[in-house]
């Protein structure tokens, strides 16, 4: 397994730089896997293309659990010891409550699991924590602060800020609890890109180190994901389509999610429930006492239960171990692998169930498909032994099973962030919860309830999809709930909650309608524009009036410019899957009878035949069809829970924001009375050291460590309690008495080396200056690089420096080390900086310097060599050069011409030793 984890890790960091790529301006995005016992933060950012990020314990994940104890917030595995001592005030599987109605099964169920919260219903008929006379908490609350925590660990990781985040949720998960996932990290600051369902995120993990395997060829894979509260199994087709998005064809690989089954009541935490039970009727069974009735020893056995179920899945036997559960009274006992499977029976059988509900779901399709583990608990033998009985094969373990997930969606974050280019994976989700839209209409006098699927069971989204009306002349009102859910089993539709999703209240049909009448128009209906969006969350987008009129060539220039608008902006909603709208037309209108068919058909032979006859006389203008719209007024009441209103938002986020500052206050403080407790134990230490009390004089000396013993006395007293301006003045008092003497001991501890590097860059100054001398007009005539003041410059440079350091160490090693610096580091370095630059000049000129190219010049038949100069000669008096000149092309050619006479010197001029380098690095 570990061997597979470090393959797996060597294959991230040799793909990822191949698979996304950015910009040094992108803001860096996250991913949050929040699940009901841990939560898990993915990062991309520049110059980091997806890592983990760890929590302040170092650690890649960090349990979903925040405590409250003496004004104190905690986080992860703080809050987790919080919460062995005072169950109450520590908050934990969040995720099984969020967007649920108090009376829910699972919030029910939940308070028999933790009986020591005390849970009420609120207004808006959802549960809510009662902490103590002052406080309250909601669920999306205690979820907004983890979800701020992980942002936290990423800024303080990573060093910047960070806004845009994609999040998991369960596959399963309705509108109401999407939403409330959404005003969730509305209250932690969050913008999230987009919810990913988990096991989509995992497979977007698996596609994206697969690509090369992804071809025109589907195939499958089966995932299986069985975390602490709930099991799921997505049938997941990899293959790859042609797309036009960027205005070209181009062929780009998918996943399509083909089949979903769950069970939001299988998990790890179910297990560990088990087993913790059967710890409770061993202490019973020996008299131990009423263990139930004592919150703090029920949370003891739970924390002992999740550890032995750990030590179980690789042997088969372990010793439970409590010290003092209850009573003073220690707890041990032994448990084998047997007695937890036995407790579990009815558990292995639902595994088999998610599996065949997946396939059921993807029609069948996907046979033979690849069973792939994902999530902690499904590394249970029992679990796998039951996954090999249903699949037929042996499970695959081959991708990270713990954050996988993560990984999936902080690669779905990089590719929906701007500033990232990733390697393009399309990505087609399915619809768990099937929608349809309810309405009355009018048949033969009678009411009648008509029923349309919007969204099937299966449905791939993002998608858009259109229900028109057609039938309806006044305002009127429809229903959108969810669709039949016969393929769900019976135990999960109490889950579910109410079906009713909203109520759409139309008006000013009939003003739309008469606006647009007339024999050249025909009215096509209402229409309902519906978006499901990457999050799975349906939208309400727009109700409109469309109409079709046909005008003439006259008559066109009279239609409004908003019609002819409109006629382009329909095409924005047009969907390839319109079924509502296409079965609505379908129903009304008749079939055309077949001799009525034959008929037209010869009619439109006969107007063929005249229209080829007079093919010469002047064509009429054909008709044209306008689109005409009309916005209606849509009202949307939503018929089950009810989202946070603006008001509710606000007074939430104030209080988040209030714990936030208290606990940046603490933050503060703890952090200012930390640094003063280091530095007086740092000053006292030192001010005892030679090295350091003999940069000050006595008197200094003593008065510093009379000052330390104060503080340090006043801290053991009453100083803990102080402020953290307190805190911060008696620590600048400290460094203002010490700073001095602190700072003539880093420059007597520097000197020596600032010295030594000065010294180091004067000799090699001095041989370049020797090798310099070598290249001036008076030396040598041909290679004339420097001129006599460049050499005396440097010289002069040279020594008026070698002077100065000698004089300066003279002074300061006549002078006392408690008395002021006569020759500072800083000094040093200003006098290197100087040399250097005349030193570096003259290199460089070295660098540029070209020899001088001969040029041949024909005169009285004689040949001879004249050097090109970069200044022309004079001329003497007015003499004027002969007017006869040699041709250009001749000159051309016999400059370039070889010759026997002369030899051009190209040999380059001599470079310093290594100097070039040595002096920029000084």
């Amino acid at each position: 397994m570990l061997n597979n984890l470090k393959m797996y890790g060597a294959l991230c960091m040799v793909l990822l730089p191949l698979l996304l790529s950015h910009n040094t301006e992108a803001a860096a995005v996250i991913s949050i896997d929040f699940g009901s016992e841990w939560m898990k933060i993915g990062i991309v950012s520049p110059g980091v293309p997806m890592e983990i990020v760890l929590n302040k314990e170092s650690k890649r994940k960090t349990p979903a659990v925040v405590a409250f104890r003496d004004d104190v917030r905690t986080f992860g595995e703080d809050a987790v010891t919080v919460g062995v001592r005072f169950p109450k005030n520590s908050y934990k599987y969040l995720l099984d409550l969020l967007g649920k109605p108090f009376d829910h099964p699972l919030v029910q169920a939940y308070k028999q699991r933790y009986p020591y919260y005390n849970i009420v219903a609120t207004e808006r008929g959802t549960p809510e924590f009662i902490h103590d006379e002052n406080t309250r908490f909601t669920p999306e609350e205690l979820v907004a602060q983890l979800l701020a925590k992980a942002k936290e660990f990423a800024e303080v990781s990573h060093g910047q800020q960070i806004s845009e985040c994609v999040i998991t949720v369960p596959g399963y998960f309705n509108q109401v609890e999407r939403r409330a996932m959404m005003e969730a990290a509305s209250l932690a600051g969050l913008n999230v890109l987009q919810l990913i369902n988990d096991y989509t995120a995992i497979a977007i993990n698996y596609g994206i180190f697969r690509r090369k395997e992804i071809n025109e060829t589907a195939w499958h894979t089966l995932f299986f994901d069985m975390g602490a509260a709930s099991t799921k199994a997505a049938l997941v087709e990899y293959k790859t389509v042609k797309t036009k998005e960027r205005g070209y064809v181009e062929t780009i690989p998918q996943l399509q999610v083909l089949g979903v089954g769950f069970d939001r009541t299988l998990g790890g935490h179910e297990i560990t429930l088990r087993l913790r039970e059967h710890l409770i009727k061993a202490w019973e069974a020996n008299g131990g006492g009423d263990v139930r009735s004592s919150p703090r020893a029920m949370e003891k056995l739970l924390r002992e239960a999740e550890r032995l179920k750990i030590v179980l899945s690789a042997n088969t036997e372990h010793y439970a171990q409590i010290e003092s559960l209850l009573d003073d009274k220690d707890f041990k006992h032994l448990v084998s692998r047997s007695e937890l499977e036995e407790a579990c029976a009815d558990v292995w059988q639902r595994v088999a169930g998610v599996v065949r509900r997946a396939v059921s779901a993807a029609g069948g399709a996907g046979a033979g498909a690849r069973l792939v583990l994902a999530g902690g608990a499904a590394r249970a033998p029992a679990v796998r032994a039951a996954l090999l009985a249903a699949a037929g094969h042996e499970p695959a373990r081959s991708i990270n099973a713990d954050e996988a997930a993560t990984m999936g969606a902080v690669y779905r974050a990089a590719s929906l962030a701007t500033g990232y280019k990733v390697a393009p994976l399309n990505v087609r989700d399915a619809v768990v919860l099937p929608v349809q839209v309810v309405f009355n209409r009018s048949v033969d006098g009678n009411e009648k309830l008509i029923k349309r699927t919007l969204f099937g069971p299966m449905n791939p989204y993002p998608q858009k999809k259109v229900i028109t009306f057609n039938k309806h002349t006044n305002d009127f009102s429809f229903n959108v709930n969810y669709a039949e859910l016969d393929y769900i089993p019976s135990t999960e539709l109490s889950y579910i909650g109410s079906l009713n999703l909203s109520q759409v209240v139309l008006s000013g049909v009939g003003a739309a309608l008469s606006k647009h009448t007339g024999e050249n128009v025909e009215h096509k209906g209402i229409k309902a524009h519906f978006n499901m969006d990457d999050s799975g969350i349906l939208n309400l987008v727009n109700v409109e009036f469309v109409a079709e009129k046909t005008v003439t060539g006259d008559d066109e220039d009279k239609d409004s410019t908003l019609s002819k608008i409109g006629s382009t902006i329909s095409k924005l909603f047009s969907s390839d899957s319109e079924t509502p709208e296409n079965q609505e037309k379908a129903e009304e209108k008749p079939e055309e009878a077949p001799q009525e068919a034959e008929k037209n058909e010869t009619t439109k032979a006969n107007e063929t035949t005249a229209e080829k006859q007079n093919a010469t006389e002047t064509e009429k203008p054909k008709p044209k069809i306008v689109v005409l719209k009309e916005p209606v007024q849509a009202d949307e009441q939503i018929l089950n829970l009810q989202p946070l209103t603006t008001e509710q938002l606000k007074a939430s986020k104030s209080k988040i924001n209030e714990l936030n500052t208290i606990d940046r206050k603490r933050t503060e403080r703890e952090t200012a009375l930390n640094n003063l407790e280091a530095f007086v134990v740092d000053a006292q230490m030192k001010m005892d050291m030679e090295e350091y009390s003999e940069c000050g004089k006595p008197e200094e000396i003593e008065e510093i460590r009379k000052l330390c013993g104060e503080v340090s006395e006043w801290l053991y007293d009453d100083g803990y309690e102080a402020s953290t301006e307190k805190f911060e003045e008696k620590l600048a008092l400290l460094k203002d008495k010490t700073n001095s003497i602190f700072y003539k001991h880093w420059e007597h501890r520097e000197r020596p080396d600032a010295i030594a590097a000065i010294r180091n860059m004067l000799n090699n100054s001095q041989e370049f200056l020797k090798m310099a001398k070598n290249y001036t007009k008076e030396v040598n005539s041909e290679k004339d690089i420097f001129t006599d003041v460049e050499i005396e410059v440097l010289e002069t440079k040279i020594v008026e420096t070698e002077t100065w350091l000698n004089k300066s160490i003279d002074e300061q090693e006549a002078a006392k080390k408690n008395e002021d610096i006569k020759l500072t580091v800083e000094s040093i370095r200003e006098k290197m900086k100087n040399l250097d630059r005349e030193v570096k000049y003259l290199i460089n000129k070295m660098k540029i310097w070209r020899p001088k190219k001969p040029v041949k010049k024909e005169s009285d038949n004689k040949t001879e060599t004249v050097v090109e100069t970069d200044e022309k000669p004079a001329k003497p008096g007015n003499q004027e050069e002969p007017s006869e000149k040699v041709p250009e092309t001749e000159q051309v050619e016999e400059n370039v011409k070889d010759t026997d006479e002369e030899t051009t010197e190209t040999t380059p001029p001599p470079q310093l030793a290594d100097g070039n380098d040595e002096h920029s690095e000084l």
